[in-house]
């Protein structure tokens, strides 16, 4: 989906004298060759990539090449990749602590950890070396515009990475960046990676404002997304200079809409108006939403993961991204937790396919069961679809309404067989081999009718699925075999004597 925009943007901080290779292991795998031509191995990834990231570490020491290692988990978890063999940490923000590296590096030191005691000021950022990347390799771009988010949500780590503060470069930083991807031939969606993008609403707006002509000069050749607050609702101005500038999309952290599991966690933005209400103005404000929901807070009610279900539904949220609560490293979650003697013990390997990494208020096998079986639901090709098409017909109302421009010159697009042969893939599976076939023509019909524009980002949509239905097959047989190994290990303390076959059949 995209590039990592943080390894791009750590090779435009380093000495620009310096030569660069980029393998991306979400596209790539790292070859002989590559390992020969390096002299030195900087590795960057999440808590979701630990177990590959390791991995690179124990390779590249196995060549004897000396590794200096950054991002999110290396600065939760430091001590983990330190004993993988990293012999540089560079931990928190690289404007501040890659400089530190440099110089350690040429005073001859072998090894070391840098870290920095305050935020950066990220408008002396300079513009990640997109030419690095095979662009057609991704189906959308990274740029960043901030920092920081002003909430206090308790499961979060970005308060914990990035601080409360949010901070922005300045718009003729980010047009540069724009400017940039334009002059490489970039032409396709663009995805702002800021956890909260309306964090400085100020700021933002002055951005937009000034990123409306620049679009227009250039015809838009780039659509783009990103993730904000639900109280985005709040403010019809910024709403109206987002869809100005070609916004098309957002995600928004909703989480549950279950009031008391928000105020638990912390997220009283959640609580200010109704969740259904926000979000129908903002999809009639000419926004899909894409929103995550998370199952499993301390003191929810049985049902929780099927009042998720039945709000997506009464929402038509078409993505609804569903996981189970887990207590990331150093967060305010994570320190309660431990304090009350509920965690696990170790990071693990946190995804939508693992068990929650600590002892909740209700029975873990009741919120597994409830995960698994909103999971399937939500996936449904049926309900996904019936959803997709509302969702898109409240946009298309939304567009007559403001009455958007239709004859303004765009950019021209280039012809893409691969956008073709995706297009073909979806009509022949949901539209002739699956059950939806017989709603998906009479919908894209109507689409045609009431929102033609729409019709290719709603066929994007449509695509998805073909997606969703490998991956919740995938989250179920796996949720299920470590909640059965759950059992047997109750089952074992509970009963030492028994050998693991009467463990079984018990």
């Amino acid at each position: 989906m995209l590039p990592p925009l943080s390894s791009i943007t750590v090779a435009a901080i380093l000495p620009q004298e310096w030569e660069f290779r980029l393998v991306d292991r979400n596209i790539a795998t790292v070859t002989e060759a590559d390992w020969a031509w390096a002299d030195l191995v900087l590795l960057s990834g999440m808590i979701v990539q630990k177990a590959d990231l390791l991995e690179q570490v124990r390779e590249a020491k196995k060549r004897g090449k000396k590794v200096g290692i950054g991002g999110p988990y290396a600065t939760a978890l430091p001590q983990e990749v330190e004993a993988a063999g990293a012999d540089y940490l560079i931990l928190d923000e690289g404007e501040i602590t890659l400089p530190m590296f440099v110089e350690a590096l040429e005073k001859g030191e072998s090894s070391g950890v840098f870290r920095a005691t305050e935020k950066p000021d990220v408008t002396q950022t300079p513009i990640p070396r997109f030419d690095l990347l095979e662009l057609n390799a991704y189906s959308e771009m990274s740029v960043q515009f901030s920092r920081g988010c002003p909430f206090q949500c308790e499961f979060c780590d970005i308060i914990v990475l990035y601080g409360r503060k949010s901070r922005t470069k300045t718009p003729e930083q980010l047009l540069a960046e724009l400017e940039r991807l334009y002059e490489l031939g970039w032409r396709r969606s663009i995805f702002l990676v800021d956890d909260n993008f309306i964090g400085n609403k100020r700021n933002v707006k002055l951005l937009l404002k000034e990123l409306a002509p620049w679009m227009e000069e250039r015809g838009y050749p780039f659509t783009f997304g990103t993730e904000a607050s639900v109280d985005l609702a709040k403010d019809q101005e910024l709403m109206d200079l987002m869809t100005a500038c070609n916004f098309g999309s957002v995600f928004l952290g909703i989480e549950t809409p279950d009031e008391e599991s928000l105020s638990v966690t912390k997220k009283y933005q959640n609580t200010r108006d109704p969740l259904d209400e926000s979000i129908h103005k903002i999809i009639s404000s000419g926004l899909r939403i894409m929103a995550g929901f998370i199952v499993g807070f301390d003191g929810e009610k049985a049902g929780a993961g099927n009042r998720i279900v039945q709000f997506v539904d009464k929402t038509s949220i078409p993505t609804a991204l569903f996981s189970m609560l887990q207590a990331l490293p150093d967060t305010a979650l994570w320190h309660r937790l431990e304090k009350e003697g509920r965690l696990h013990g170790t990071s693990g390997n946190i995804n939508q396919t693992t068990l929650m990494n600590f002892v909740p208020t209700r029975p873990i096998e009741e919120i597994t069961q409830e995960y698994c079986q909103g999971f399937w639901q939500l996936y449904d090709p049926q309900c996904f679809l019936d959803r997709t098409y509302r969702h898109y017909r409240i946009l298309g109302e939304a567009a007559c309404h403001k009455n958007r421009k239709k004859t303004i010159k765009r950019a021209k697009k280039k012809f893409d067989w691969q956008v073709i042969r995706a297009l073909l893939t979806i009509c022949w599976r949901q539209g002739v081999v699956r059950k939806t076939r017989f709603s998906f023509w009479p919908y894209l019909w109507s689409m045609y009718r009431h929102n033609p524009r729409g019709i290719s980002s709603y066929l994007a949509v449509c695509a998805q699925i073909e997606h969703f239905l490998e991956y919740r097959q995938i989250v179920k047989e796996q949720i299920e075999s470590q909640l059965l190994e759950l059992k047997r290990q109750k089952q074992h303390e509970e009963s030492p004597n028994l050998n693991p076959r009467e463990v079984v059949a018990r």
